[in-house]
């Protein structure tokens, strides 16, 4: 099926609050008439699990793992593509590069880079959730579960960083995950619905 529908991806580092605005934005944009589908990286729970668990010590390992899962999922999420105006992920291959990428020298990083965009499906825009690494990790901690191997601030200060040289590219939006969780989601609801409609009157 030819993909009609645009794929916009939510970023940041963990404890930002990705998954909360993916739903609270979704709700809103259907209420002004989009059709809006979920979808979640990664896909596939036994894959996501061995990739975390390799990615402090094997990055290439690691970005393979989640590499082969967008390959192997890529024929469902462009299904839901054909059918709406808007694929809402949380999460695409640029958190591969952030998280796994950062580790490498510059030629690994773009070599994974141009992998990514080979298998994957490109988002046609960016929200990144910009949150400092110590706030990030005090969320964290408050769900009350250990924390993820890559859930530490020297980490999440390395991925930061990433995303924000990653800001610059076209089709990226910077928002303040500080802000409360009604603002954040009302200034990406009315980012997404004025973007859309450009779109559509092109």
């Amino acid at each position: 099926m030819k993909p009609r529908g645009r794929l916009v991806a939510l970023e940041g580092i963990d404890g930002v609050g990705k998954s909360t605005l993916q739903r609270a934005v979704a709700g809103r944009l259907r209420r002004r008439g989009w059709k809006v589908a979920l979808w979640r990286e990664p896909t596939r729970a036994s894959l996501g699990r061995t990739a975390q668990a390799l990615g402090p010590t094997d990055p290439i390992g690691a970005a393979i793992h989640f590499t082969l899962d967008r390959l192997l999922s890529r024929p469902r999420l462009e299904a839901r593509l054909a059918r709406c105006d808007l694929v809402l992920s949380d999460r695409s291959f640029h958190s591969t590069l952030a998280y796994q990428g950062s580790t490498l020298s510059p030629a690994e990083a773009r070599r994974l880079a141009r992998l990514q965009r080979a298998v994957a499906h490109v988002p046609d825009r960016v929200l990144w959730l910009d949150l400092p690494p110590e706030v990030a990790l005090r969320r964290v901690g408050g769900r009350g579960r250990a924390r993820a191997p890559l859930e530490r601030r020297a980490t999440l200060r390395r991925v930061a960083g990433a995303y924000r040289r990653f800001s610059r590219g076209r089709e990226w939006v910077r928002l303040d995950a500080r802000r409360s969780r009604s603002e954040l989601a009302e200034e990406a609801t009315r980012d997404l619905d004025a973007w859309l409609r450009r779109r559509r009157a092109v």
